[in-house]
């Protein structure tokens, strides 16, 4: 059995993770994040804090652990934040993958690293894995960066690239798209939604289980997950709506440059999933699928 050793556990693919490995038991687990573990049991797996910003840490957790594997999920994924911080987006999404791939390189462990479709610039979605990156934003370009110093390592690399992931965490502290209009709608605030946006939402569990797929296959190169269904994001939040019976005339459709964002986004990206169907046995649900998935663990957690 395969040792497989996280990090950012406590973010929701995290937590994802470490739900999957416990239910199926197909390979044993290292969870680490930086502070306390915040997944609720602490049966059936070891947690180690584990700073990705310091080196030394990250060292001697490896050294102790020892794993076949890393899945990469730590990140600064916050689009404008990694604008107006370009410093802590480098030093998270760049220095961080330098540390961790020099390990790897050194022991032969596999490092699965998490992208996404923001190093495409969105005019020529969806995109396939050779398709040429152009960045529109510091976030997408801290994302290059990285998959530039993978590919061009003698580590044994996976990158897994994906888009606009949702679900939910057994804490529920963790939000997204689907949360957002969920929770906005529910109390019955007008919301704003750009029309002009186009993606491909992944379910989380759909993420966690394509990161485990490429350890087991050992798979290499650049893989595309995200959910199969392509939409605006204004057809996105409408989806919630329906599903929760909620009310569709409070949400406005408007354009992506009256935001007035500090970071711009790609307009159309989406991905062509035929590599990772064919080379992982990559099984997306619906967008309908996940969100009965996301209802039937609220009820859960409520209850």
């Amino acid at each position: 059995m395969k040792t497989i050793l996280t990090t950012g556990s406590n973010g929701l693919l995290g937590q994802k993770l470490t739900e999957k490995i416990l239910a199926e038991d197909r390979v044993k687990l290292i969870a680490t994040s930086k502070g306390a573990n915040r997944y609720p049991t602490e049966n059936g797996y070891d947690y180690a804090e584990m700073d990705i910003l310091n080196p030394d840490q990250v060292k001697s957790v490896i050294e102790k652990y020892k794993p076949d594997a890393i899945i990469h999920t730590a990140a600064m994924t916050n689009v404008d934040t990694a604008e107006a911080n370009k410093e802590l987006c480098h030093q998270l999404n760049v220095d961080a993958v330098q540390t961790l791939l020099s390990l790897c390189e050194e022991r032969d462990i596999q490092l699965i690293h998490l992208s996404t479709d923001f190093v495409f610039d969105g005019a020529d979605g969806p995109y396939r894995e050779e398709d040429a990156v152009n960045p529109v934003s510091y976030y997408g370009e801290s994302k290059v960066l990285a998959e530039e110093m993978l590919t061009s390592s003698n580590a044994n690399w996976t990158i897994l690239r994906t888009i606009l992931v949702y679900g939910i965490t057994n804490d529920t502290s963790r939000s997204n798209i689907v949360l957002w209009a969920k929770g906005a709608l529910e109390k019955g605030l007008p919301i704003n939604v750009v029309n002009d946006q186009w993606r491909m939402p992944t379910l989380a569990e759909d993420l966690a289980e394509a990161c485990l797929l490429a350890v087991e296959k050992n798979a290499r190169g650049i893989y595309h997950v995200s959910g199969k269904d392509y939409m605006s994001i204004a057809d996105l939040v409408r989806k919630v709506a329906d599903y929760w019976g909620l009310d569709h005339t409070i949400i406005s459709e408007i354009s992506s440059d009256s935001l007035n964002q500090s970071a711009k986004r790609p307009i159309k990206t989406g991905f062509v999933l035929d590599k990772t169907i064919k080379d992982l046995d990559y099984k997306p649900h619906s967008f309908e699928e996940g969100l009965k998935m996301v209802d039937e663990q609220m009820r859960k957690v409520a209850s």
